[in-house]
């Protein structure tokens, strides 16, 4: 499994998203509002906005906020002429990151996300200069404890899923970003609910961090998802879950 993703399980656990529940809409709103400025209001003739609606949902934002970040984007309003600029750059031990931003102001973005890596004894890189170790996948992540390996592998595979990866803290049902909705609606027609749902970033290769290091990656990556035009982070460390528990 990803850091990204352990990484996020654990904080679902530890109740962090709760904690910055204000920020989290924030980031959302702001999402919500370029997906229907890009491709229109009706989440069902909009993919994009469609998944973000979901995640919003899933975070408990109340009907009225997702509406109204709606009319937001399909409105013209100024404020909702963000752009989605993404960079790349290496963390402790040589970790790969992307980091995916939607901002008003390229400069303001660019100098807060080289510092941030910068304090955590990273660096921020060229385009490109990671990107080539990952690929785009729909995931979809359920709580271990709640549902039967053998039924989701069958139901996930049937429903035209790539692959069903097993931890000791969750179940991630991996799918083409083209066949993600698709498998997403198969599985919760069959009982099966997330606990999230995206696209993301899967990467090839995976760098092994511990002790100092490790900690060091998971400050940098939570520090740069604290930063106001972050929307997502994603990168290739691999942290056991012993030690991922005990450095969160």
């Amino acid at each position: 499994m990803s850091g990204h993703s352990k990484w996020s399980t654990i904080k679902r656990k530890k109740g962090a998203i709760d904690a910055k529940r204000g920020k989290i809409f924030t980031k959302i709103i702001r999402e919500i509002a370029t997906a229907a400025r890009v491709g229109g209001g009706d989440p069902t003739a909009n993919p994009r906005l469609r998944l973000v609606v979901d995640k919003a949902r899933a975070a408990n934002m109340p009907k009225d906020n997702i509406e109204r970040a709606i009319k937001k984007g399909t409105g013209g309003d100024e404020g909702a002429n963000f752009e989605q600029v993404v960079y790349e750059g290496y963390g402790p031990g040589g970790v790969a990151v992307i980091v995916s931003t939607l901002t008003d102001n390229r400069n303001r973005t660019a100098g807060e996300v080289r510092h941030t890596f910068t304090k955590a004894g990273g660096n921020l890189g060229q385009m490109g200069c990671v990107s080539h170790l990952f690929e785009r996948v729909g995931v979809l992540e359920f709580d271990r404890a709640s549902v039967d390996l053998d039924a989701i592998l069958e139901a996930g595979l049937e429903a035209g899923a790539d692959d069903v990866v097993d931890s000791e803290s969750s179940v991630e049902v991996i799918a083409d970003p083209k066949n993600f909705e698709a498998v997403r609606d198969a599985l919760v027609a069959k009982g099966f609910t997330p606990a999230s749902a995206e696209i993301s970033m899967r990467a090839s290769t995976t760098t092994a961090l511990e002790g100092a290091q490790a900690k060091s990656m998971l400050e940098l990556a939570e520090a740069l998802e604290d930063l106001d035009d972050v929307q997502e982070v994603f990168s290739n460390f691999d942290i056991s879950e012993e030690e991922m528990e005990r450095l969160s």
